[in-house]
């Protein structure tokens, strides 16, 4: 039998076994840096299918190693284990228990899958060479990502990775489909926290006071042309503010407007640029009307790059993997992931895997409380997977 084959056949014969898994730790829902419960059933899971582990990483971060017959090349498959702050809305028998917390981005599913993909690898390990990082890492969802936590501590060394390959759910998908995209695909993501100060009274008496109300709607319509007119039109950028707060009334001018939004781009020159731009119009506007501002913008995830020769090559083996017809090309999405930061390290291919099943209901997006996923896709992400990290550890 083919490599191809035994993969397949093996997939779907432990998806059941990958099911479980991603039930029970949809069910145990821990957040950002929590994942006490999540990280210790990767180790008993690993264990259990012969595998060494690290777990001296990021807290709750767990490194596996497949090592392969022979000396060779070193990839990096990846998954991310935390939930999201969310009451969960589906009445499945699998739903959260920990109440106000829900896997609603699909991390039950990467994480269940890599460990299938773990099975799988360790099975096979006689037909390939070189070594197999499984990285299962805390922390996708709260900045400063757990990605770059363990980048920091070493997990792309010793033995230095030479490409990494992460999955993430796609409920916009049919389940079997798989969505691929070639160089810049997701942003850059920056938080913007501003306060604008005016002096407050009666709103009778305008003149006698300094509006931040009316600072406000200058600002924000002003910062538009840091997208509009000061940032390189071919290069994709989106300025949004989506939260103000102004603690006045209809006859009380406030002293202080908040303000709360997001920066977004593909590029990282532009990105730096964007930020001195910011800053600049604040300042000028709010001073030059009287008022004064505090700025404050946390630097969020990096652009992610899936570099294009790898992506390239592992577009060709998802077609072998699952037929031409089931490959999906994605255009660039102005959302943000973590898995960014491996990109900026090494060569990276992040794609897409369909969860969409109309007719089981399974309709709904990731972070909202009715998010599920069609459980027929863990008899596919396993295999795929495993098929990507022989691949191009076969590569000549």
């Amino acid at each position: 039998m083919d490599l191809k084959t035994s993969l397949q056949q093996r997939s779907q014969e432990i998806r059941d076994e990958v099911i479980d898994l991603r039930r029970t730790i949809h069910a145990n829902p821990e957040l950002a840096f929590e994942e006490y419960e999540t990280s210790a059933l990767v180790k008993r899971y690993l264990e259990k299918v012969g595998i060494e582990y690290d777990d001296q990483v990021a807290k709750t971060g767990v490194v596996g190693y497949v090592k392969g017959k022979g000396e060779g090349k070193v990839i990096a498959l990846r998954a991310d284990m935390d939930a999201l702050p969310i009451i969960e809305g589906n009445e499945t028998f699998y739903r959260s228990r920990n109440p106000g917390k829900m896997h609603a981005c699909g991390h039950d599913v990467h994480t269940s899958s890599l460990l299938g993909t773990a099975k799988l690898l360790q099975e096979h390990k006689d037909q390939f060479d070189g070594t197999i990082k499984l990285i299962f890492q805390p922390s996708e969802e709260k900045l400063p990502g757990g990605a770059s936590v363990m980048i920091k501590e070493g997990v792309l060394q010793n033995p230095k990775v030479g490409a990494i390959f992460g999955q993430h759910v796609q409920p916009f998908l049919d389940t079997g489909r798989i969505g691929v995209c070639r160089g810049m695909y997701m942003a850059s993501s920056d938080e913007i926290h501003l306060i604008i100060k005016g002096k407050g009274g009666h709103a009778a008496q305008p003149q006698s006071f300094v509006d931040p109300i009316t600072i406000m709607a200058q600002v924000i319509s002003t910062l538009q042309t840091v997208v509009s007119r000061m940032a390189d039109p071919r290069v994709p950028s989106v300025l949004s503010f989506g939260r103000v707060t102004a603690a006045g009334a209809t006859n009380i001018i406030p002293n202080e407007v908040h303000l709360e939004g997001t920066y977004r781009t593909m590029d990282e020159a532009q990105r730096d640029k964007a930020h001195k731009m910011i800053e600049d119009i604040v300042l000028g506007t709010t001073r030059s009307m009287g008022g004064d501002a505090d700025l404050r913008i946390v630097k969020g995830y990096p652009v992610l790059f899936n570099d294009e020769e790898l992506a390239t090559r592992s577009r060709g083996w998802i077609s072998e993997y699952v037929g031409e017809e089931n490959v999906e090309d994605m255009d660039i999405w102005m959302a943000a992931e973590d898995f960014a930061w491996y990109t900026q390290e090494v060569p990276g291919h992040f794609y897409r895997l369909g969860t969409r099943n109309e007719s089981r209901g399974i309709i709904h997006g990731v972070h909202t409380p009715k998010f599920d996923i069609d459980e027929d896709v863990l008899g596919l992400s396993t295999g795929l997977m495993a098929w990507l990290a022989i691949q191009e550890l076969s590569r000549s």
